[in-house]
């Protein structure tokens, strides 16, 4: 399968990008064909329910030797036989009644196409969540960049009051290139955020599943309100992911399978039926080594066989003992894993219920930095160029408000990512169903 093509020049949205990575990404067509493969294994199984039909064709020609006494007409004490064969015709068998030994199986299989079913959709989860990862952090670095691209100007105008003041003999010229410097360290860093915004497009790219490179642009995810609270109580959440979680579902399937295998293994202890028929058109054409004529007529007849056989193993060296030992420990091994997951989904989903309560009040914190360190920087900034602050001040000032447009920017991203988390971990993300973290509805 050709590799999807991106068009540099558009804006993609991030859901056209999650339709992209589960039609292209190598992971969701892997987990897609193992679920075909599960399916056709329960295709197989299931055709032993049914008669097996098989044409037959045979051509031959043998020679034996069948000892004769030479008295009753064998000079040689033998006659040499020989008889060409060709035959042609049909064979039927079928499994009359096996105790279960079939339905288990049956069941065994369905449920492993059950389980592959659910690793797939949870493959899909997966590769979303990642795409989701990947495209917020982009936006992270976009808007770190912008932000980086306001710290620099802001350390210009700092550059601008200080050489200002210098020229009207109240600054010095210490005090010029402290300043200065700091512009060339805002540049610095400000090239530092083109070269992440760069990388973290490579990684979009590959993580849709297609070939590396930075040309790829996305659409800002502008309006769209930042979730900061979780209706249901973190219990419900738990419970929720327990009913939703495809991996979870996948992992009771396996356990059913192995149930459904433990009572295959046991119904070996019991006999099964079989029915059995043929039929062919069969021709012979024998002779043998005797003066004269040829004493033996060739034969073109129909022949056929039925019945029906019941096979019953008495002993077979400890072989059915031991395999009903391995289904048995292959089901407490699932039930364990069953258990395990259980306990994963409840610490993950308590997790990202916490990152994401975490993120939220950050936010709101370096909503109030930025805010402090803005009225900070621009009273810092007057008071400097009316002589009452020095540039130490004024420098500090504005090293606080670059922090602050970084921590909003970086808890902003931190609310996005850990909202999407926080669906991934209950099973919600992908369904039809409005998202677990929402924005909070002021009324004007």
């Amino acid at each position: 399968m050709s590799k999807a093509e991106i068009d540099p020049i558009k804006a993609y949205r991030l859901e056209e990008l999650i339709d992209i990575a589960e039609t292209n990404n190598p992971r969701t067509r892997i987990a897609w064909e193992a679920a075909k493969q599960a399916a056709n294994r329960l295709g197989i199984a299931r055709s032993d329910y049914f008669p097996h039909l098989a044409a037959l064709a045979l051509s031959g020609d043998q020679r034996v030797i069948e000892p004769w006494p030479k008295p009753l007409g064998a000079p040689r004490g033998y006659f040499l036989v020989e008889a060409p064969v060709v035959e042609s015709g049909v064979e039927l068998k079928y499994n009359v009644y096996d105790f279960g030994r079939r339905s288990a199986r049956v069941e065994a299989s369905r449920a492993l196409r059950l389980a592959a079913v659910a690793a797939f959709q949870r493959t899909n989860q997966d590769v979303a969540f990642r795409v989701v990862t990947a495209y917020f952090n982009l936006i992270t670095t976009q808007e770190r960049l912008a932000a980086s691209r306001q710290i620099v100007k802001t350390a210009q105008t700092t550059q601008e009051a200080a050489e200002a003041q210098l020229a009207n003999g109240r600054s010095t010229l210490p005090d010029v290139l402290n300043a200065r410097a700091a512009a060339a360290q805002a540049a610095y860093d400000l090239q530092a955020s083109i070269g992440a915004t760069d990388a973290a497009r490579v990684v979009l790219r590959e993580t849709i599943g297609v070939e590396p490179s930075d040309a790829i642009a996305v659409e800002q995810p502008a309006g769209l309100p930042l979730p900061t609270e979780v209706a249901e109580s973190t219990a419900n959440l738990v419970n929720t992911a327990m009913q939703q979680r495809p991996d979870l579902r996948a992992f009771s399937e396996k356990l059913q399978a192995a149930n459904a295998e433990l009572k295959a293994v046991k119904s070996e202890y019991l006999p099964a039926v079989h029915f059995g028929a043929s039929a062919a058109q069969q021709a012979v054409w024998p002779s043998i080594n005797v003066s004269g004529p040829n004493p033996l007529g060739h034969a073109n007849q129909t022949v056929w066989s039925v019945g029906m056989t019941a096979r019953w193993t008495i002993f077979d060296g400890g072989l059915r003992r031991n395999e009903v030992l391995l289904a048995d420990s292959k089901r407490r091994e699932a039930q364990d894993e069953k258990r395990e997951k259980e306990d994963a989904i409840g610490r993950e989903v308590w997790v990202a219920y916490v990152q994401f309560r975490t993120a939220v009040r950050q936010h709101e914190a370096a909503e109030t930095l930025l805010t402090s360190a803005t009225t900070s920087y621009d009273a810092s900034l007057d008071a400097y160029r009316y002589g009452v602050k020095n540039l130490v001040d004024l420098v500090t000032a504005e090293n606080q408000l670059a922090q602050a447009r970084l921590a909003v920017v970086q808890s902003r991203s931190a609310v996005r990512i850990d909202a999407a988390n926080l669906d991934y971990a209950t099973g919600n993300l992908l369904r039809q169903q409005p998202p677990v973290a929402q924005p909070v509805i002021k009324n004007p």
